[in-house]
């Protein structure tokens, strides 16, 4: 049986309901640990559709996963995903791995393929007796039960593609194989975005494209990692945080201003579910969340209060 979706309040102005969900990734000490707990408890009162808790390539956080999974099912009314890769990994393994995330009641995955074990920018290599791609990996999911099954999409085309046909077809094959929705690699280009929906529609895809929003904590660090993952850089976007390397309190609040500005564009153009890449640091999707108009629902919401 599926979560049900939670509808909550939309932006104001927009008389439009908007659905979000989390990412988070398992801490790797126990000062994270409590990191992680925080946000946790920080970010559930706002009701999401689901959090999602990322998974190491071969396993390798398989165990602080499960661990962090458990936390989210802890707070009793938050849905968890469980990411699931198929890099450096034999089919049997990974299978083992879904079978006891399903032991958990966890009904929901997010298939990656997974990063190379060399990283961003190597070559992948899939197992020989592994699953061979995220299309191949869904439908192996879908072998053991009806699960809701997330995949990835880029706007901007996936590093390693030849071009965007390929990743088109890819998307399609995983479509094909039972994926429930897409979530974007994370962009600030939103035409890009609307340009790559077009294409996916045209293509005969029909599958909800939610985008991947990230807040930016560090701009110097989004910008390394976009420039390993294929996401562009807008120039405007780099005027907006020059010269506050030093200055973390208005690059906070000129992040939570971006992203919110972001956001409110795509709603602009139809959209309303949205994907927040959370870096275990809640306080800005928090803000971001309370900018669009989304507050804590319920005895949720009194517990918020009261620990405040």
């Amino acid at each position: 049986m599926r979560h049900s979706v939670k509808r909550i309040a939309g932006a104001p102005g927009t008389g439009k309901d908007i659905r979000v969900s989390f990412e988070f990734f398992p801490p790797k000490n126990p000062q994270m640990e409590a990191t992680l707990t925080d946000a946790i408890n920080r970010l559930s009162p706002l009701s999401p559709e689901f959090v999602s808790v990322t998974y190491g390539a071969g396993g390798s956080t398989k165990d602080t996963s499960r661990n962090t999974l458990q936390t989210v099912l802890a707070t009793g009314n938050t849905p968890a995903a469980a990411h699931i890769t198929c890099v450096g990994a034999t089919r049997d393994e990974v299978d083992a791995v879904v079978r006891d995330f399903a032991a958990l009641g966890i009904r929901r995955f997010v298939a990656l393929r997974g990063d190379p074990s060399g990283g961003v920018g190597t070559r992948y290599q899939p197992h020989p007796d592994g699953y061979q791609n995220a299309a191949h990996l869904v439908a192996g999911l879908k072998a053991f039960g009806d699960f809701d099954i997330s995949v990835a999409a880029y706007p901007e085309r996936h590093p390693e593609s030849p071009d965007l046909a390929t990743d088109l077809d890819m998307l399609k094959r995983k479509v094909d194989n039972g994926a429930t929705r897409a979530i974007t690699q994370f962009f600030f280009d939103n035409d890009a975005y609307a340009r790559y929906v077009e294409r996916v529609r045209r293509a005969g895809i029909y599958i909800p494209i939610v985008p991947g929003i990230v807040p930016i904590h560090n701009f110097s660090a989004v910008r390394n990692f976009a420039s390993k993952c294929g996401a562009s850089i807008p120039a405007w976007l780099a005027d907006r945080f020059d010269g506050l390397d030093q200055d973390p309190h208005t690059h906070s609040l000129v992040a939570a201003a971006v992203a919110a500005e972001q956001v409110f564009d795509l709603v602009d153009r139809g959209v309303d579910d949205f994907h927040f890449y959370t870096m275990n640091r809640p306080d800005l999707v928090f803000a971001i969340c309370r900018l669009i108009g989304i507050r804590e629902t319920g005895e949720a919401a009194r517990r918020q209060l009261h620990a405040a």
